[in-house]
């Protein structure tokens, strides 16, 4: 099965890639609703072994994930389920709707098997988001990605990260909280360990009230960036551990271009994505796991093209993976080739 999608996604491939990245990105997206409301998003199935695993207090399927990112409106998280992730990631989501940076604004570099997104939170707002997701059949484990508002100043950004944590609570199984994408001014200033301190008590406090209230647990990750020094991320590991977060995801996008310099759109400002980020989000994920000792999971993103990549970041030190732009460059193939290289998979 996995060798028949890789054929037939090389073959739908360059049909999408003449389009614009974004509008091939809607344009799929569309067409899996399409195929999930008629049954035929079955052909995408997964029917190897699973193994579930136990993470953050919940059982997962398996160790396999969508990153945030692809599905920002929550709106194909059945589709993807049918593929086989055993969790999905939503969003990122903000207390407003708001429509994201000036297209274009997402660019592909095939010779670097890489994407580079300026994206800017574009997504419909929390409380639409959530709304998409009733109904839902997906039986895996949900994650809702919360930001805070291009608008909100940093000495009010947990004001936006309540609203989310508070908005997304009932309906997710876990929260992540997005302190270091590029692509919105400032945010990646809140992952210095004061600010990210004072954030992850205040959260942690929310997290108390609500759990108090509802009688539900639910879990908060942290998701940092892949450009911090390894004290930095040490520091971070620390403060998590210190302030019981409960789980960190390592990494999201890169400023870095030295692996794009003098590609087609190398130079786009933006989170650069896919193989180029794979060496420096497996050494952030050594470091946490260096550091934390087992005080809490990790979840590891970033470059993963291969069930061997996947592999690479258990062994670094991640309990689950996710994956994004590998989907971009290897479609539906890449999640069958992933759950057969980790269902076995066990920490020596």
């Amino acid at each position: 099965m996995t060798r028949l999608l890789d054929l037939a996604y090389r073959i739908a491939r360059p049909a999408l890639f003449c389009l614009d990245a974004e509008a091939a990105h809607d344009a799929t997206l569309g067409g899996l609703r399409f195929a999930h409301r008629f049954g035929l998003d079955a052909a995408l199935r997964y029917r190897g072994y699973c193994r579930p695993v136990r993470c953050m207090g919940l059982e997962f399927p398996n160790r396999l994930g969508l990153a945030a990112g692809l599905d920002k409106a929550a709106r194909c998280v059945d589709g993807f389920g049918e593929m086989g992730f055993g969790h999905v990631e939503v969003g990122t989501l903000t207390p407003q709707p708001q429509p994201g940076n000036p297209q274009p604004r997402l660019f592909r570099l095939p010779a670097a098997r890489a994407i580079i997104n300026r994206m800017g939170f574009n997504n419909p707002g929390i409380e639409t988001g959530i709304a998409n997701l009733r109904g839902r059949e997906f039986r895996g484990i949900l994650g809702i990605n919360v930001g805070k508002n291009f608008f909100t100043p940093n000495d009010r950004a947990i004001d936006d990260y309540l609203i989310g944590l508070r908005a997304a609570y009932a309906a997710a199984d876990y929260i992540a909280v997005n302190l270091s994408s590029p692509n919105t001014k400032g945010l990646r200033d809140l992952q210095n360990e004061k600010e990210c301190r004072d954030l992850c008590r205040r959260l942690k406090a929310e997290q108390r009230l609500l759990a108090d209230r509802t009688g539900k647990y639910t879990p908060i990750a942290i998701k940092i960036a892949p450009d911090l020094t390894a004290e930095h991320v040490a520091s971070l590991a620390n403060v998590f551990a210190e302030e019981q977060i409960d789980g960190v995801i390592a990494t999201n996008t890169t400023i870095a271009r030295d692996a794009v310099a003098g590609l087609p759109h190398g130079s786009e400002t933006g989170g650069l994505s896919g193989a180029p980020v794979r060496d420096a989000a497996t050494a952030v994920i050594k470091t946490l796991a260096e550091t934390l000792q087992g005080r809490l999971p990790i979840i590891g993103v970033g470059g993963i093209l291969c069930g061997a990549d996947a592999v690479e970041k258990l062994e670094a030190g991640a309990d689950l993976v996710q994956v994004y732009s590998g989907l971009i460059y290897r479609g539906p193939a890449l999640v069958h080739e992933v759950l057969d290289a980790t269902a076995t998979w066990r920490r020596a």
